[in-house]
């Protein structure tokens, strides 16, 4: 049984344990779990990701409960049949489906998963991010998924569908080390019908596009507005860089997915809800890592499973607690920080998928995929 500490990194330590131990079928017990939050121990979205996760693998699971601190998990055998999850109020639909996915690399058959909870909320991806950054990035290298998203879950209440379909998958090698140059932008904003005169959704738009014209960007721009029903009221815009579609091959380049968002909030403006997101597009433009730094903590689970390299644009806590977990789980990953080229990043002004304390400093990680 693998021993882990899961005092650092939040959530995304025990996400990444269940993801491997479902995968490699070995049992692993995690104390100390969220150790350094103001609520240490399992919150219900945690819960949600542990019962999927065993659902899906025949587990046995000791310390599920919500406030419990150390977690035992023993799976047996992957089956394929349809999971459903309720997180309950708003807590991330979209984390319990990115525990999930890697079990691809396990399946003989399609996995359909529905999670009902807070499908775009604060410290967590949203559903469009999911939806057009991460799939699109995954397919390139041989994982496919569907996403679709019945209806809406803002923060307080919740309430909104996140269902998945996971194709079985033998991952090739994840090349991402040098950045293609986007040549297009595509900006997805939704809002609840109770902000629809108010035009929340259009206005979030006209904050990306001003914020991006002020900072001198000449991008073309497609974007796409949404007003949904939903529980609470609520927004969020995510801004998608698109490009190099054609120029994957072996020398780490690939087509060009990165994405960057952020959340309508009570007294702020749409506008500068859509400025948040344009500031993080304008960061990370400021380097030249092929990836966000947010798809940077999510991918380095593919990084071990299938080998390959990629280039983030910061060395974050979640990147370091993240590889402490893959590391002890036997894979092999390593982590060159500073190499030629990596300017950096600075942190995102939306809050995004996966979050830490980043250094500043670039890095290439790095797998043959073994143990």
């Amino acid at each position: 049984m693998r021993r882990l500490d899961g005092r650092e990194g939040g959530g995304q330590p025990l996400r990444t344990a269940l993801a491997l131990s479902v995968v490699t079928g070995e049992p692993f017990e995690m104390t100390n779990v969220r150790g350094n939050r103001s609520t240490p121990g399992l919150k219900a979205q945690h819960v949600a990701c542990v019962s999927v996760a065993a659902a899906v693998s025949n587990a046995d699971v000791a310390g599920d409960e919500v406030g419990s601190s150390t977690l035992r998990f023993s799976p047996r055998n992957v089956r394929a049949d349809p999971v459903e999850a309720a997180v309950g109020t708003a807590g991330s639909a979209t984390l319990v489906c990115e525990t999930l996915l890697p079990a691809a690399v396990a399946l003989d058959d399609p996995l359909s998963l529905t999670v009902t909870g807070g499908t775009d909320v604060r410290w967590s991806p949203p559903a469009d991010y999911l939806r057009y950054a991460k799939r699109p990035l995954c397919s390139a290298f041989g994982v496919e998924f569907g996403v679709s998203v019945p209806r809406r879950g803002f923060y307080p209440a919740g309430g909104g569908t996140l269902s998945l379909r996971i194709e079985p998958a033998e991952p090739t090698p994840v090349e991402l080390t040098r950045r293609a140059e986007p040549d297009e932008l595509r900006v997805y904003s939704v809002a609840s019908e109770s902000l629809a005169d108010a035009a929340v959704a259009e206005r979030q738009v006209e904050g990306v596009r001003d914020a991006l014209a002020e900072a001198g960007v000449d991008l073309p721009i497609r974007s796409s507005v949404s007003s949904v029903e939903s529980d609470s009221p609520g927004s969020a815009v995510v801004v998608v860089a698109r490009g190099g579609e054609d120029e994957r091959g072996g020398d780490g380049s690939a087509s060009l997915v990165a994405g960057f968002d952020a959340y309508g909030e009570r007294g702020t403006p749409a506008e500068t809800v859509g400025s948040r997101a344009a500031d993080s597009l304008l960061d990370w433009l400021g380097g030249d890592a092929p990836v966000d730094r947010h798809m940077a903590d999510q991918l380095l689970v593919w990084v071990a499973l299938a080998g390959g390299r990629v280039r983030i644009p910061a060395v974050t806590d979640h990147v370091r607690t993240n590889l402490g977990v893959i590391r002890a789980f036997g894979y092999d990953v390593s982590l060159r920080a500073g190499e030629d080229g990596d300017r950096g990043a600075g942190s995102g002004a939306g809050a995004g998928p996966g979050t830490g304390t980043g250094t500043g400093t670039g890095a290439v990680v790095e797998s043959d995929g073994g143990r």
